[in-house]
């Protein structure tokens, strides 16, 4: 009989191994695996990982290698190897198996200093909502135009919403039209460290024209990082006039609006500002429920992962998309590790550490939800002062602390929209809105007793 080839070999073991194994651990370990050979009765199979290769050797291949030569009716043996291509690849990219690479696909940069774009960073994969739906409209349009609409493109917001996702969409989309296009993509660390490396060793010139000449598409990531450092602030502003009028599109990332990076000198400010500056917020529940679903089916676990549980999910974890995503991979290795289910009650052991206390509950009701003038009269009477100085566009020191506890509230408890915030304190900008928030968030953090102080506001808002 002749023998099949490793595709059909693994189709029919895969079939075999769903009557002796959970739907979830074929979904989450196997299925994601890649047949690479069949020879001298040995099945390899290519997995993302070392950790996927461990734990398929340790805890499946016994088992794939009984029901291997039963159903190619010879002695064949199972082994797992890492995919040489999936090495660099995302912790998420896990649980799929790579896309394939397009036709005749062109290197578009062979400048050394260039990092990776990630395959999944594209505006297919991005999920858009009212926290992010500026910075998603204006990634696109300079996506259409380079160089001319929005140049330089800055977004700014907390640790994990997605600015780098949005940023590398901009450069998937322009090398899908344009391949030749000269992408450089850096991290503003790599950026002073490279400066440091030239000054020590007399090669700055090779870095101008690496940074200044051979580029089309110039993304940083994190230039809050050049705070303070003068020597690279002063090469990054020639490189970014150079860039700017050779009309070469400038997209940048940080955690804050420009004109809140207290180290960075003030031409360099001026010219972040020049053309878009947009921010990414958290998201909301519906939003975080949609990337949730994204996710899912961008990895194949729609039948892993029942919507009861992404919901769940996204009612309980709030930080960022990424904590969302690391959830899922959490989840499912809690899943395979206890032989169960994907279901609320799995959820709710395997991320107690991540859930919100007053959600852990399952049957705890939704309460209603004040309003922004009950917000703003309770922190304002427990914090000494009057709602209508937190409505007011006064700067005084005593009216700084509880207005961002109030914004903090209205952007957590109430999800309100960044605009409306600002209105209703003032008519603020959202840049501001954005900053109070994160600055009551990471008071939180490290202050005890302010976080004891917001959480009685806290209850008295939902007290009956």
């Amino acid at each position: 009989m002749q023998q099949p080839s490793a595709k059909d070999a693994w189709t029919q073991i895969l079939d075999a191994a769903r009557g002796e194994l959970p739907d979830h651990t074929i979904q989450s370990w196997l299925a994601p695996t890649e047949p690479l050979s069949l020879d001298s009765g040995c099945l390899t199979l290519g997995a993302p990982d070392e950790f996927a290769v461990q734990w398929n050797e340790s805890k499946h291949a016994p088992l794939l290698t009984r029901l291997a030569t039963s159903v190619l009716e010879v002695p064949t043996e199972v082994v797992f190897r890492v995919l040489e291509d999936r090495k660099q690849r995302p912790q998420m990219d896990f649980f799929v198996a790579p896309p394939p690479a397009p036709a005749g696909a062109t290197v578009a940069s062979e400048n050394p200093s260039a990092q990776p774009l990630n395959d999944r960073y594209t505006f297919e994969t991005f999920v858009i909502g009212k926290s992010n739906e500026l910075a998603a409209a204006a990634a696109f349009a300079v996506a259409e135009t380079p160089g001319k609409t929005y140049n330089p493109l800055f977004i700014h917001g907390a640790t994990g919403l997605g600015k780098t996702h949005l940023m590398q969409a901009v450069a998937h989309q322009v090398l899908a039209r344009t391949p030749e296009t000269r992408v450089l993509y850096v991290g503003a660390e790599q950026f002073i460290n490279e400066v440091i490396e030239g000054i020590h060793g007399r090669t700055m010139p090779d870095l101008r024209r690496r940074y200044r000449h051979d580029v089309d598409l110039f993304l940083v990531d994190d230039v809050h990082f050049l705070e303070g450092k003068e020597a690279t602030q002063e090469e990054f502003f020639h490189t970014f006039n150079a860039l700017y009028e050779g009309s070469k599109q400038i997209v940048l990332t940080s955690d804050r609006h420009p004109n809140e990076l207290p180290g960075l000198e003030q031409r360099l400010v001026s010219r972040f500002v020049w053309g878009m500056v947009a921010d990414i917020g958290h998201p909301d529940l519906e939003h975080r429920i949609a990337i949730l679903r994204k996710k899912a089916e961008q990895d194949h676990l729609e039948m892993a992962i029942p919507d009861d549980v992404l919901a769940f999910i996204a009612q309980n974890v709030r930080s960022s998309v990424r904590e969302l995503e690391g959830c899922i991979i959490k989840l499912l290795l809690y899943a395979s590790l206890r032989h169960r289910e994907v279901s609320v009650d799995l959820a709710r052991e395997a991320l107690a550490d991540k859930l919100h206390p007053e959600a852990s509950e399952a049957t705890k009701k939704p309460e209603s939800l004040p309003s922004i003038d009950r917000v703003q009269e309770v922190v304002a009477r427990r914090w000494g002062v009057t709602p209508e100085g937190l409505r007011s566009k006064a700067r005084i020191k005593s009216l700084t602390v509880p207005r961002q506890i109030a914004m903090y509230f209205a952007r957590e408890l109430l999800q309100m929209q960044l605009v409306e915030i600002g209105q209703a304190f003032g008519g603020r900008d959202h840049s501001t809105v954005i900053h109070s928030v994160e600055k009551v968030m990471k008071q939180l953090q490290r202050d005890r007793v302010f976080r004891e102080r917001v959480e009685a506001a806290k209850q008295e808002l939902f007290a009956r």
